[in-house]
């Protein structure tokens, strides 16, 4: 296994990664304002999966051949970028509910979870991310490679929990105060909705 130093210091760079402004910590931001802490900590939890999966590729060597593929990444990019316009164009269709109705129902958790896992899992350059950093703290000394890549992958998941889960605390207490008013939640759906348009238009402009 890898050193304990070089495993605390990675979980640092980690934590600080996790905390830097980036595509899938804004979405938990936004979610958790205009959807309330839960669906935020619900998407964070289906971001998570994510990685797994990409850790997963890495460790396997998958990620390399999708590196090798421009078409796969296109792929990945283009159906990344359309499922964030669905979720602008729904997020500007939301109506405001009336503080204490029932027409601000909660999304499924399971919908929520899914939001997190499609996010992280079409977007290519998270697989890129993980393929040229998570090697760099490999010790070809310290035992076979791929089980040091899944367990800096795990940490990296860890630091990724506290990061996250802090923004959507937060970002979750703060939104709950402004749902109070329908005027602040047609303008957080609003917001939410060129957020998510942002992000697409960001992907879609994203190269190898």
């Amino acid at each position: 296994m890898p050193a304990l130093e070089t495993t605390v210091g990675f979980f640092t760079v980690a934590v600080l990664l996790g905390f830097t402004p980036g595509p899938d910590n804004l979405f938990v931001l936004m979610q958790s304002a205009s959807r309330g802490r839960r669906a935020g900590l619900l998407v964070m939890l289906g971001l998570c999966a994510g990685l797994c999966v990409h850790t997963a590729a890495v460790a396997l060597g998958l990620a390399a051949v999708f590196a090798a593929s421009p078409m796969a990444f296109v792929v990945l990019k283009v159906a990344g970028a359309a499922y964030l316009l669905y979720l602008a164009w729904q997020a500007f269709r939301a109506p405001a509910s009336a503080p204490g109705s029932d027409d601000g129902a909660p999304v499924p958790a399971a919908k929520l979870f899914g939001r997190g896992v499609v996010m992280n899992l079409t977007n290519p350059k998270v697989l890129l991310f993980f393929l040229a950093f998570l090697p760099q703290f490999v010790d070809t000394g310290a035992g076979p490679v791929a089980p040091q890549v899944v367990w800096f992958g795990l940490w990296f998941i860890v630091a990724t929990l506290i990061a996250f889960g802090t923004i959507a605390w937060l970002a979750g207490a703060i939104g709950e105060r402004l749902r109070r008013s329908q005027r602040a939640q047609l303008w957080l759906n609003r917001a939410a909705g060129i957020v998510f348009a942002g992000l697409a238009v960001r992907l879609l402009s994203d190269q190898r």
